[in-house]
């Protein structure tokens, strides 16, 4: 962006959904965040918005059934195996971040934008984490298949704000908040103390993307005048395919705000 020029909030959103190399989506969401927090960017959203956004040629994408299993981290193989998986939800993540802002950013103040910027420039600093312990272990993002089952619940959730806070940063974020805990553990024990102190930095700012999106979601409900925990049950049951599946972090999720009475009913369903 030439000095002394502004671009709109919608455009940089834009340019991060069409970059589909992932080295260069990391750099575009960074500078859209830095951009945003210099002042650079109007609180303009005009940018028609991809309803797909751009994919680099790996990895291959599977439906969720076809993927093979990754084990429980005993061996190296399944160690690599989980740390690409979580890389391409990280990468799928930054995506996430910059449609919130773009698609939903208009309907509210700056301090949302404020909010998801910093949820997206998280986001591509924890894929570039992962990505590069991948390459320690000699491997790299794209080396493995994925599947694009988190970007079909932004599909799903496209036309209604509170039903995209509802599913992506209360529902598939806080489930990363019950089993990241775990996760760190089976590193531990196969002595990759790395991988477990880089996964216990993510899981720290994923409590607060939980909170961002509760927090957003209780205000959303506030100005409708209607209750945030029987809407966010309402819109779990028609827009999240499967069941919230205990044991659930109640700890990490109270800190986000994420308190038992917008789950416990749900998961008794499962």
């Amino acid at each position: 962006m030439a000095e002394g020029t502004l671009i709109s909030v919608g455009a940089a959103t834009n340019h991060v959904l069409r970059t589909a190399d992932p080295y260069a989506k990391v750099m575009a969401a960074r500078a859209a965040a830095r951009d945003w927090r210099l002042g650079r960017l109007t609180h303009v959203f005009d940018a028609v918005l991809p309803d797909r956004p751009a994919r680099p040629d790996r990895p291959e994408l599977l439906l969720p059934a076809q993927m093979p299993r990754r084990g429980k981290g005993r061996s190296e193989r399944a160690r690599i195996a989980m740390l690409h998986a979580l890389a391409h939800i990280e990468f799928v993540a930054i995506d996430l971040a910059f449609d919130l802002v773009g698609r939903f950013g208009g309907d509210f103040g700056p301090e949302f934008t404020d909010d998801w910027m910093r949820v997206g420039a998280d986001e591509a600093m924890h894929f570039a984490l992962l990505d590069r312990r991948l390459r320690q272990y000699g491997s790299f993002y794209g080396a493995l298949p994925a599947h694009d089952g988190l970007w079909e619940a932004a599909i799903e959730t496209a036309h209604d704000v509170m039903a995209r806070l509802a599913i992506v940063p209360m529902v598939l974020e806080a489930r990363a908040l019950d089993i990241t805990p775990q996760t760190i553990v089976r590193f531990e024990q196969a002595e990759d103390f790395a991988s477990g102190k880089m996964l216990g930095r993510i899981y720290r700012d994923e409590i607060r993307h939980v909170a961002a999106g509760t927090k957003w979601f209780n205000l959303a409900a506030k100005r409708k005048g209607i209750s945030p925990v029987n809407s966010y049950q309402i819109l779990v049951n028609r827009h999240f395919r499967g069941a919230l599946k205990p044991p659930f972090n109640d700890s990490a999720r109270r800190q986000a705000g994420l308190t038992q009475d917008y789950y416990a009913a749900l998961a008794l369903k499962a």
